[in-house]
């Protein structure tokens, strides 16, 4: 089998990327000024690309599966099959103007509109009725208003950059996160849309890993009927075993992360003693 080529983007979403491949059992190491990241799998082989570019990349069949924003799909209409939603860098893609421009204003003028994304850009505009003309922008999109532009259209998290700049929101175009996603054409070649779903598969592992830990417990006898009829919290149902000598039960249970500062009081409560908690490496479900 040819090996499976993965596109990698530059810039913060490569280090998130690289820790998904390590912690999955593929170390990504890279050295200064390459754009060719070695992977300890002999099956793949990758290059960094902008992720931009990921998405006409995989369309064109010039590689196999990559990873980018679905900003970046959407923006250039890329042709390629969403694998998993890795929910890193979650961002919505907003229209924004200066505070003090006023929704008449906006209606009456023809609008400079600063993006980066003018795909996206003309649709709205032209759905919402404004007159405009786009400034392409690449990148800093929000030091534009009010002297270059009467509007943006960019990514934010939270908001508050655009409002240290002034900015209001108007609306979102698009609610925007890293996407693991293969060219169609990998998808075609059952070898290779093998290799991309088990790659998939252990992601998965990973993530459900990161969201859960594992709290292992001593429970009395006395005490465990009324400890395990209280619908402790697992993946499907507690491990229980035996303690040495019948003293009592040891039970494992994994929980959501978010769960436990309210679970160990009341494990507390119900009669556990000796709770301990771990991370988990990979979780299959």
């Amino acid at each position: 089998m040819d090996k499976l080529r993965i596109l990698i983007p530059k810039g913060r979403i490569f280090d998130k990327v690289a820790q998904l491949f390590s912690d999955a059992g593929f170390p990504i190491s890279l050295t200064e000024r390459t754009y060719r990241p070695s992977i300890a799998a002999d099956w793949m082989e990758a290059k960094i690309m902008k992720p931009q570019n990921v998405g006409a990349l995989l369309e064109l069949g010039s590689h196999d599966a990559g990873f980018t924003g679905l900003d970046w799909i959407r923006e250039n209409d890329a042709q390629v099959e969403e694998v998993m939603d890795l929910e890193f860098d979650r961002v919505r893609i907003v229209a924004a103007v200066p505070a003090f421009l006023g929704e008449q204003a906006l209606a009456e003028k023809r609008l400079t509109v600063a993006t980066e994304y003018v795909g996206l850009a003309e649709a709205w505009l032209k759905a919402s009725g404004y007159r405009y003309r786009i400034l392409r922008t690449y990148g800093a999109t929000e030091v534009f208003p009010p002297d270059d532009a009467d509007m943006i259209i960019d990514n934010t998290s939270s908001g508050q950059t655009l409002k240290d700049n002034g900015l209001r929101i108007i609306g979102t175009l698009l609610e925007s996160s890293t996407r693991f996603v293969a060219s169609p054409a990998a998808m075609n070649r059952p070898d290779k849309r093998e290799r991309i779903e088990e790659l998939a598969m252990l992601f998965k592992a990973v993530l459900d890993g990161r969201d859960r830990v594992m709290l292992e417990m001593n429970v009395s006898k006395d005490h465990f009927p009324r400890l395990v009829s209280s619908g402790l919290p697992s993946m499907r149902s507690p491990t229980v075993a035996p303690l040495h000598n019948e003293e009592g039960y040891a039970i494992k249970i994994a929980v959501k992360k978010s769960e436990v500062p309210a679970m160990i009081p009341l494990l507390k409560k119900l009669g556990a003693a000796d709770i301990v908690e771990y991370n988990l490496r990979k979780v299959v479900l």
